[in-house]
């Protein structure tokens, strides 16, 4: 028989108000906006109630309203502090493993945390509702206090499902740019608004859609004699300037961007995100895919596409017998990337940070590291071609280093306020002296790269591309741009590509505009490797519609596409 508890626990609700208060002062109230606050404090309110009615403890429901969000709290500051993301809804799946235990144990402060978490909790909220007698409408008869206690859950349960709604009265704190979300440090909120971008939304495939159009390729294969090593880079942030009408000084021209002899395809490249998520370029280029076919979901690719797709641009390779390996140039924690390039079939993953690459890292840097690791990589594989994808970094925002800190001539304004036609405020003088500035360094890195792998003995193609054009914090869109109208009517979504070789190529790839999902297949093109069905279909998409995607004018063309990749091909299955 249980003891009987208390009556008077006036202790135990001191301590749970405390909790309490201590939760609203360290939580909501910290959120990054003013809605968001109010968004986080109406949710911790709306739980309070309904554990209140459900259990009738006082102490009980802040406690566990204490605990509940509190751990939603620190989970997030600890996972910001050390992954450099807060905690999102996602993490329940892909970090709830062995893996996670294997990274706490290698901090202290983690360790304890986790422990004190997984000890301490249960034990609170087992002393917490022992402690204390059912104190709602205690004079009251039975069921009368049965009826409130079951209409004001209901209520509350209401009340917090419609504030979870992304289309309820909190409607402006949901589908955040995912940029945003992962660094606001609005953890609370981030954390409950990121179920709602989980659910993945297949494209919709027409019911009159044409599924006699042929997706197989069947042409004779161009080749080099022996197979090349391909190096992809994406370089960060990073557009060809001359799109900015006024860009037309000489800082503005780098040899990156322009055709040489070398050349086999080039252009401007649409993409799908501005100003930031990378990732999501990274998923395209990697899958052949954009990741707003799949609606919000599609913005923790690394997440919740990446273990679903079946056909990868390193899967293509490795099939025609290449060995594909990935150097990324900051910790493999960051956005789940080493998950992520695992499920897109890389047979090696290179972490930066153990490399010494990190935010602070140069494009020099990053080529040191890549020539190392392609070095170990010929030794320990020598008759195995390479497919390597790498990232550059510097390029990332904020672009706010003084002038006067950068060399010459990017040490004054290059756009300054007596030269009319092209005038830019201080602001921008900033940022695009910035941009221009680590541009001649990638310029520098890439033409070193390019000289590593063109004059060995190997035939080699070297790939690269702009993710996203940088914001400048907005400032970039008040620059008129000049796009062809192929680019579509979002400006801001145009960057760049490049693919060069060191030995000829016979097909002539000319596209006004390249939508990124493309390419991976022209790089295949360009390699002379055969392509899976998934590529072929993407190779014949492309050639129909003129490098266009999501925009092309053949929509009919484009519904039974995804009828084939998606119905017939099954190019995203459930997860493993």
């Amino acid at each position: 028989m249980n003891a009987p508890a208390p009556r008077r626990p006036h202790a135990l609700r001191v301590f749970a108000a405390l909790a309490f208060a201590a939760l609203v002062v360290l939580g909501p109230l910290t959120e990054n906006t003013g809605s968001e606050k109010l968004f986080a404090l109406s949710v911790v309110l709306a739980t309070l109630l309904l554990l209140l009615f459900a259990s009738a403890r006082i102490a009980f429901a802040l406690m566990s309203v204490s605990l509940l969000f509190g751990a939603i709290e620190l989970a997030g500051v600890l996972k910001f502090k050390y992954l450099t993301t807060p905690l999102l809804a996602p993490d329940l799946e892909y970090f709830v493993n062995s893996g996670t235990l294997e990274v706490f144990s290698h901090y202290p402060l983690l360790l304890a945390v986790g422990l004190a978490t997984l000890v301490l909790v249960p034990l609170l909220l087992v002393i917490t509702f022992r402690c204390e007698r059912a104190a709602l409408l205690p004079a009251r008869p039975r069921a009368v206090r049965a009826l409130v206690r079951v209409a004001g859950a209901a209520l509350a349960a209401w009340g917090l499902t419609l504030m979870l709604s992304a289309d309820g009265p909190f409607a402006g704190v949901f589908n955040k740019p995912m940029w945003i979300t992962v660094n606001d440090k609005s953890f609370i909120t981030d954390f409950l608004t990121s179920f709602n971008d989980t659910v993945i939304n297949e494209p919709v495939i027409p019911p009159d859609v044409d599924r006699s159009m042929s997706w197989k390729l069947d042409r004779p294969l161009q080749a080099p004699a022996q197979a090349p090593d391909v190096v992809l880079v994406l370089e960060e942030s990073t557009f060809d300037p001359r799109i900015l009408k006024l860009c037309t000084i000489a800082q503005c021209r780098l040899p990156m961007f322009d055709a040489d002899k070398q050349t086999r395809a080039h252009g401007l490249l649409t993409v799908h995100t501005f100003g930031g998520g990378t990732w999501t370029s990274e998923f395209s280029a990697l899958t052949g895919l954009a990741h707003t076919l799949f609606g919000n979901a599609g913005l923790y690719a690394p997440y919740n596409l990446a273990p679903r797709v079946s056909y990868t641009l390193p899967k293509a390779f490795q099939h025609a017998g290449y060995r594909a390996i990935a150097l990324y140039p900051m910790s493999g924690d960051f956005l789940n990337a080493r998950n992520a390039y695992d499920y897109y079939g890389f047979d090696a993953f290179y972490d930066g940070t153990e490399y010494g690459l990190g935010w602070d890292s140069h494009d020099a840097d990053l080529f040191k590291v890549f020539e190392r690791v392609y070095g170990d990589e010929k030794r320990a594989h020598p008759d195995t071609p390479l497919f390597v994808f790498m990232l550059t970094l510097h390029q990332h925002g904020p672009h706010m280093k003084p002038l006067a800190e950068l060399p010459a001539p990017f040490d004054q304004p290059l756009f300054p306020g007596r030269f009319k036609p092209r005038a830019l405020d201080d602001w921008l003088n900033l940022n695009l002296g910035n941009y221009l500035q680590r541009l001649e360094e990638s310029n520098a890195m890439l033409d070193q790269l390019q000289k590593l792998l063109f004059d060995g003995k190997r035939p080699a193609v070297l790939a690269h591309f702009g993710d996203h054009q940088p914001s400048f914090d907005g400032a970039i869109n008040e620059i008129p741009k000049q796009v062809p109208k192929a680019a579509g009517p979002v400006a801001s979504w145009v960057t760049y590509y490049m693919i060069r070789a060191n030995y000829p190529v016979r097909a002539r790839y000319d596209y006004p505009v390249l939508d990124i999902a493309f390419l991976g297949s022209l790089v295949l093109d360009v390699a002379g490797v055969p392509k899976d069905a998934f590529y072929q279909a993407n190779t014949l998409l492309r050639e129909r519609c003129k490098g266009r995607y999501l925009d092309c004018k053949d929509k009919r063309t484009v519904a039974s596409y995804h009828a084939w990749i998606f119905s017939t091909l099954g190019d995203l299955h459930e997860n493993p």
